[in-house]
């Protein structure tokens, strides 16, 4: 099948396909005569390894590692397992860090008034850092857009 059929079939578009074959995580395809990229069910295959693989968050270095033991019919399932585990504590901890982030944000707006007001603890949050870095000599209060820090959040 040419590129776009393999693409419908396996779920990875066309792009994809080609960047795969660029930085190795596939063998560039069979070429026609006529210069068409040829694939084959193996693969469509391959290629929807690899989208299954992308839908559970992996890096395209684990992929390659993936695709390494899938191909290895001697491969021990205890490799398998240590970089599915890995990438579950990696998980947990983005999932931790995601939640901090929106008891903060959570926080922030419980804070906020939500009104007409120009003060507001998330903008203020947002700009700490772009508050530090103003001209001492200018006074955040004489500001029309002054910012109102928000204290301890971060």
């Amino acid at each position: 099948m040419n590129i776009g059929e393999a693409a419908q079939v396996s779920g990875v578009s066309a792009k994809m396909i080609r960047h795969y074959e660029g930085i190795g995580l596939i063998q560039p395809a069979d070429r026609a005569e006529s210069g068409y990229r040829v694939y084959s069910a193996s693969d469509v295959s391959t290629l929807r390894f690899i989208r299954r693989a992308r839908d559970l968050n992996f890096s395209m270095e684990k992929i390659g590692q993936l695709l390494a033991l899938w191909r290895d019919r001697g491969r021990a399932s205890a490799d398998v397992k240590r970089i599915a585990m890995e990438h579950v504590e990696m998980l947990e901890a983005r999932m931790r860090e995601l939640e901090e982030m929106a008891g903060t944000l959570r926080h922030l707006a419980r804070n906020c008034h939500g009104d007409g007001r120009p003060d507001c603890p998330i903008i203020g949050s947002l700009a700490d850092g772009a508050v530090a870095a103003e001209p001492k000599a200018r006074s955040r209060r004489s500001s029309p857009n002054a910012i109102t820090k928000v204290g301890g959040i971060r």
